[in-house]
């Protein structure tokens, strides 16, 4: 493992951290150095935007981060493993900002996480440097812009840091999106928690994006903020590496105290440019401008060289000042500069490419099947009861975590959880993007995570930031050259509770009827409605098995009857016949609770004499679909939503239509919570049974429906 940190001798070993604190030379020293590593990331920085697709650069967040950024990374702070940045134990680091991406490619690419050709093309559809960072490239865990999430991924870390093995987690924030409120729910949940292993840097540069000099809206001392939810915090002059690294020693090398650490780099967009063009967010720049920063950024080093070579060689006049000198020069080593004192120079060296494709991940989790909950056929079970009697279980391995959000008897999961290890059972309280927040930091890390709130609680904006990293990850994990395995996907279940009619009464914000048709459009998500306890069972045994992706698995919260056998076997995809007849003359459809009123609606039909077949379809199958479509049987979707199944029916028949006779389409018949005029709506507070009988979704308004339809069809 790559440690950053530095170790030395004079007579006797040498304690770092108390030689940082005492030697005055060798801090002078170290400062000089970082000086001259920051014109080399400046350098490479603005060459970037020269080879850009766009010739882009956002310049401003860049550069007023670039100071803290290579006192971070270069002095001596981070213990980390560039051959494997998925090892665990290791320190972490996160961009929040995602628009000083730049900054923090140059340093990755000089530390050796990928070639610096990959610098090249930025942007372009061929380059794996986008305009933000995200998985696609080595040695970045999640995808990010400025949108106030990354703080609270990076509390995630320092979270599981905690655990065993032990590791600190570093961020760095824009003071923009700190007008986000998911960062203060961060803020709140680190400083309550005591996670004193987490470090993050505010670039407080004064500007955003359409005020590149000013904040749109006027921020607070962020100090005394910080430090009123329970943080230490200090504020520092990020117009020079001196403070920025004290305050960056004092974190690392200091006695911890229970207080997660801010520290407010004071700067200004474009800090460290010398044209006043590159002080807005982003702009285009010119070819000649790019050699005009770049010659005066070369002329700048070259000045600082000089100054710290001749401080080096200095250092012999000086009682102990070979040792020093010694210590100085396998520091320069570790930033990757070559100091050649006879010649006056100090050049950098890049680092090889050093990160490796890394080692599988096993994701399966293991459990003791005589351990899990023995459904009784005769009973009903919420599912509530089912997940905390399985995740007692399940959490056995130590790779389960679960976060609520002031809803966990609802879930079940914080009960199951933490009947084993309370460590792994956590809850934000009303704060839905920091749990989500939190999951996909464990979930990056391999850990089987699970993360449950209402249906209509979960932040969409965290939710799809979320699978744009998930995707990255996979396109990685496909990729011949890519540095991510398989098993590095995200396994991250989002536990979906009062789905459909479950809510009842408390009020149109909080029914379940139109989330699974809005979250259908979020790519990568596995959307699943369960209608059983014992298919919710061997879903959540389908899920630990692992490398299942992002799942919403949206549950019922009240007790329901069991309707399949101990032998079920979950399969994504794939629906059941429940009743099926040789003279069945239309099928329902449907998923969650209605399925039971769907069986009791082809029961009325059967006292009738017209035989009713009954398909529950938790997920999509489009097969069965087609199947059913292609039978000629009269088609009724009976659906507590938006109508999820009906919407997908129409996406498998588009998808096939040189294979199907649309002449079919007659024979489909919809009842949903869909208006009069077919479009979206929500639902007024109500009791189960007004609610079922107000759209009709009675068994007996389905059987009525139906028995009306297959009149006019003959």
């Amino acid at each position: 493992m790559k440690n950053s940190g530095t170790k030395a001798s004079l007579d006797r070993p040498l304690d770092r951290e108390l030689f940082l604190h005492k030697e005055h030379l060798f801090r002078q020293g170290i400062l000089r150095l970082l000086a001259i590593k920051d014109s080399d990331i400046r350098i490479l920085t603005l060459e970037q935007s020269r080879e850009a697709v766009d010739s882009g650069l956002h310049s401003g967040g860049a550069f007023s981060a670039t100071i803290p950024l290579v006192a971070l990374f270069y002095g001596g702070f981070l213990r980390l493993d560039i051959e494997n940045p998925t090892r665990r134990g290791q320190d972490m680091f996160t961009l929040s900002k995602g628009h000083a991406v730049a900054a923090l490619a140059s340093i990755y690419a000089d530390l050796g996480y990928f070639d610096q050709k990959v610098l090249s093309g930025s942007r372009s559809i061929a380059s794996i440097l986008n305009g933000h960072p995200g998985p696609v490239l080595p040695g970045v865990q999640v995808a990010t812009g400025p949108m106030g999430q990354g703080i609270g991924v990076a509390q995630g870390f320092a979270i599981a840091g905690r655990l065993n093995p032990r590791f600190d987690s570093y961020c760095m924030v824009g003071d923009g999106e700190l007008q986000e409120g998911s960062v203060w729910e961060a803020v709140m949940y680190a400083g309550q928690h005591h996670l004193d292993n987490l470090c993050v840097l505010v670039d407080r540069n004064n500007g955003q994006l359409d005020v590149y000099n000013r904040m749109i809206f006027p921020m607070p001392e962020l100090e005394a903020v910080f430090r009123s939810y329970g943080w230490e915090a200090e504020n520092v002059d990020a117009t020079e590496h001196d403070a920025v690294y004290s305050a960056l020693e004092k974190f690392r090398f200091g006695r911890r105290n229970g207080k997660p650490t801010a520290i407010i780099c004071n700067s200004s967009k474009g800090y460290g440019a010398f044209s006043d063009f590159m002080n807005r967010h982003k702009v285009t720049v010119s070819s000649s401008l790019a050699a005009q920063e770049i010659e005066l950024q070369q002329e700048r080093r070259g000045l600082r060289v000089e100054e710290a070579v001749r401080f080096i060689g200095e250092l012999e006049r000086t009682p102990d000042g070979g040792r020093v000198r010694d210590l100085l020069l396998e520091m320069a080593g570790e930033m990757h500069l070559r100091v050649e004192l006879g010649r006056a120079s100090i050049t950098s060296v890049p680092g090889p490419a050093l990160t490796r494709r890394v080692p599988e991940r096993d994701k399966h989790i293991r459990w003791d099947e005589a351990l899990l909950p023995k459904i009784d056929a005769q009973k009903s079970y919420s599912a509530a009861e089912i997940v905390t009697a399985a995740m007692k279980a399940f959490a056995r391995d130590g790779r389960v975590v679960s976060i609520d959000s002031d809803l966990a008897s609802t879930s079940g999961l914080e009960a199951g959880v933490a009947a084993v290890d309370q460590r792994r059972a956590l809850n934000t309280g009303v704060a839905e993007a920091n749990m989500m927040l939190i999951g996909e930091a464990f979930a990056a890390l391999g850990f089987n995570t699970w993360v449950s709130t209402f249906c209509p609680f979960f932040n969409w904006q965290v939710l799809r930031r979320i699978a744009v990293g998930h995707q990255e990850r996979l396109e990685t994990m496909e990729t011949q050259d890519g540095w991510l395995s398989e098993g590095h996907g995200l396994d991250l279940t989002f536990l979906a509770t009062a789905a459909n009619f479950e809510t009842r009464t408390n009020g149109a914000t909080h029914m379940g009827n139109d989330d699974i048709t809005t979250f259908d459009a979020v790519a990568h998500l596995k959307i699943i409605d369960v209608s059983c306890p014992q298919q919710m069972l061997s879903i959540m045994k389908w899920i630990m098995e692992g490398n299942r992706g992002m799942v919403y698995l949206r549950v019922m919260r009240t007790g329901s009857p069991v309707l399949y056998g101990s032998d079920y076997v979950f399969r994504f995809h794939t629906g059941s016949r429940l009743r099926q007849g040789s003279d069945d003359r239309a099928v329902i459809i449907s998923s969650g609770r209605g399925v039971h009123e769907a069986l009791r609606a082809a029961e009325i039909c059967s006292q009738r004499g017209l035989s009713v077949g009954v398909v529950d379809m938790p997920s999509i199958d489009e097969e069965l679909l087609l199947e059913l479509y292609t039978s000629g049987q009269l088609l009724v979707f009976a659906e507590q939503n938006n109508g999820y199944l009906w919407q997908n029916f129409l996406k498998v028949l588009y998808g096939n239509r040189h294979a199907t006779d649309l002449q079919h389409l007659r024979n489909i018949l919809t009842i949903n919570t869909l208006n009069a005029g077919g479009r979206p709506q929500f639902i007024h507070s109500a009791t189960y049974d007004e609610l079922i009988g107000g759209f009709g979704l009675t068994p007996n308004a389905i059987a009525e429906t139906l028995e009306s339809a297959l009149a006019k069809l003959r």
